[in-house]
């Protein structure tokens, strides 16, 4: 008998401030990477399936985004101008 599934992780990379295209209010938006992993027996291989969104904190709406997008949101937020506030997020990632 093998036991072999899928896993799912999200990883919030940064919170940018942008204005939203669905309520158009200027907000803060969290840019997030949802990586799902093959496992084996429970165990994580390998990745399968990488995607990048970003969702507004004001109305909720998500926005899907390529990664070519997400590292230049990314390196946006690190920015030392102020465009974007806050620092990335290097935390463990939550799992579903």
């Amino acid at each position: 008998m093998i036991i072999f599934g899928t896993k799912g992780y999200l990883y919030q990379l940064a919170i940018l401030t942008l204005v939203c295209g669905r309520c158009g209010n200027p907000a803060a938006h969290t840019l997030r990477k949802r990586v799902t992993k093959f496992t084996l027996f429970f165990v994580p291989l390998f990745p399968f399936s990488t995607k990048y969104a970003t969702q507004c904190t004001f109305c909720g709406a998500e926005q899907k985004v390529t990664r070519e997008q997400a590292e230049q949101l990314q390196a946006q937020a690190q920015a030392p101008d102020g465009q974007g506030y806050g620092q990335p997020h290097q935390r463990q990632p939550y799992q579903s």
